[in-house]
């Protein structure tokens, strides 16, 4: 295993760039790799495999699916706890997450970009931390700044539509969501249904790293304007792998590593400490 080398920036890789060599297969000019195929140890197990890139003068960690492995049966909590680990062992203090989701709105199309502003956890798996003493707010989730260089740069890569504001719904999979799942998470406000933002944005705010995510619509959720297709959300994945690398590219060049977006105030030191016991007499 390797010593974690530092960076401040990240990309988490999902469905829509699972197929890419990424970032390389992306082409950009100021692409450097620096590292590949490099594993660390971590309190949760071995880490997965990451990558280690310059865009210009940042230096980028990226990893594959999140960094879970369902080839070793590996929990997606335990895969986030591994990977956001690292991170914060890296400093790195910006992440940018990619998804494929289902369209639970029913006015959603194939090929839309949602960048999700809120969420809504149905996974089994909330008390996911690395063990920080914090209490996490969770008003602003994803970081707006973030979400309006994803949006920008989704409106210049040519796919669907884009949507700066939506509600993402998380649930366990591995399997999809039941009509009448998909008609309760409708009620409750859901557009889109994915599997990986929670715990990924509660471990963002445990290493105090703002986070900001891009959805690409590849199927409608069961129930939701028509049967979707496994050939077509094969085709997406494919197809379109190259425009999402774009979108994250292009959105890291444009972020500064200092903002004021309140993300990092967002982390609170927790009041439940022995210190505290009796104060309230």
């Amino acid at each position: 295993m390797s010593e974690i080398d530092s960076a401040e920036f990240a990309v988490i890789g999902g469905s829509s760039t699972f197929s890419l060599h990424f970032p390389e297969d992306v082409e950009a000019e100021d692409v450097q790799v620096l590292k590949s195929g490099v594993r660390f140890d971590t309190p949760y197990g071995p880490g997965p495999e990451m990558k280690l890139f310059t865009l210009g003068d940042k230096r980028v960690w990226t990893v594959k699916m999140h960094g879970w492995r369902p080839e070793e049966g590996l929990p997606r909590g335990q895969a986030s706890q591994q990977l956001f680990w690292i991170l914060g062992q890296a400093g790195v203090r910006k992440v940018y997450a990619e998804g494929g989701v289902g369209a639970c709105n029913h006015l959603l199309d194939l090929r839309d970009v949602v960048i999700p502003d809120d969420y809504i956890d149905q996974s089994m798996r909330k008390d996911v931390g690395l063990g920080g003493p914090y209490l996490l707010v969770m008003r602003q989730p994803t970081c707006p700044h973030g979400r309006r260089r994803l949006a920008r740069a989704a409106r210049d890569a040519g796919l669907g539509r884009v949507f700066e504001r939506g509600v993402y719904a998380n649930t366990d999979g591995r399997h999809f969501e039941s009509v009448a799942e998909v008609r309760a998470l409708q009620m409750m406000g859901a557009d889109v249904i994915g599997q990986s933002m929670c715990p990924e944005v509660y471990l963002a705010r445990e290493i105090s790293a703002c986070y900001a995510r891009v959805d690409l619509v590849v199927n409608y959720a069961e129930g939701v304007v028509r049967d979707w297709r496994h050939e077509e959300l094969r085709d997406l994945f494919f197809q379109e792998a190259r425009a999402v690398g774009r979108i994250l590219l292009d959105a890291l060049r444009e972020t500064p590593l200092d903002e004021d977006c309140g993300c990092r105030d967002l982390r609170k030191d927790t009041l439940l400490t022995k210190e505290n016991i009796g104060k309230g007499r």
